[in-house]
């Protein structure tokens, strides 16, 4: 089995020891768990990111994904997740082995990502349909990771002295995350990761999402991966920005103030992580300041 040298670093980079002994174990697990369950390989999908997935049919030719993840609390927590979602809305886990880090889901076919659509006004109109039908309460078993934490990072930013991202901004966005949480109803079960590549046509079933996070948030936030993604290529992206801010505030019924606060308090903690893991944060930040000026 040809593991991609890219993926193989970026697990190392990301889990140390454990992500290399994982990728030592990676074809034994995947040989497996395809005889465990009855599956014939398609081989792995294009875009490995953080976990090893696996195209695949069963005994009676139905497509479905082979998912595979470094055994922790992230990837327990997106089967839990899955299961809360049961398949409305959302890609149904199958079966799935807690120790192992196995997922086996159904596959999306043709699978064609969102970001493929080339109409924006098409594209929104299906997100929302997709952010429509994720919206639940939180589970009552187990412990869903808030959002609280993930700002701890704005935090951890800071206390590294000056960077590329204000720290003006950084305050910025640290005091609209607090006006968004006292004026939250509460918090619900959000995607947390749901942007144009996590949300691809079934034929069966339409536009649905894939990859969970699944985070304890105000369902504002579950907007704002959306909003920032997919914008280098457009030949107006500020236009199309507020375009997105506008259409989803009007047909969601968000209030659009709250939503540009939001977006500024999470896109600074995006741009933050960007710098961290030396990965692209202009575009994010890029975002940031015209969502101050929005709101302005």
């Amino acid at each position: 089995m040809q593991i991609p040298s890219e993926f193989q670093e970026k697990i190392i980079n990301g889990f140390g020891s454990d992500g290399k002994a994982w990728l030592e174990s990676l074809e034994s697990t995947v040989k497996t768990y395809l005889q465990k369950w009855g599956l014939t390989s398609e081989g792995p999908v294009d875009n490995l990111s953080y976990n090893y997935v696996e195209k695949g049919t069963d005994t009676k030719g139905t497509p479905l994904i082979l998912k595979l993840g470094v055994p922790n609390f992230d990837t327990r927590n997106e089967m839990v997740t899955l299961q809360n979602y049961d398949g409305d809305g959302c890609a149904k886990l199958l079966k799935f082995d807690l120790e192992d880090g196995v997922m086996l889901l159904e596959r999306l076919v043709p699978g064609r990502m969102l970001s493929a659509e080339s109409d924006e006004k098409i594209v929104l109109e299906n997100y929302i349909k997709v952010w429509k039908a994720l919206r639940r309460p939180l589970p009552t078993e187990g412990t869903t990771p808030s959002l609280i934490h993930w700002f701890e990072g704005l935090a951890r930013y800071r206390s590294a002295g000056e960077g590329p991202i204000s720290l003006e901004h950084v305050q910025l966005a640290e005091e609209f995350f607090q006006q968004v949480m006292e004026t939250s109803e509460g918090p619900e079960l959000l995607h947390g990761d749901l942007h144009h590549e996590n949300i691809l046509y079934s034929e069966r079933n339409g536009w649905m999402a894939i990859d969970p996070k699944g985070v304890a948030g105000d369902p504002y936030f579950d907007v704002v991966s959306f909003l920032v993604n997919q914008l280098v290529t457009k030949a107006d992206p500020k236009s199309i920005l507020k375009l997105r801010v506008d259409t989803i505030s009007d047909q969601l019924g968000l209030d659009r103030q709250r939503l540009l606060k939001a977006s500024i308090a999470l896109g600074t903690l995006y741009a933050c992580w960007g710098v961290e893991d030396l990965a692209d944060w202009e575009t994010t930040y890029q975002c940031v300041k015209w969502f101050i000026e929005f709101l302005e």
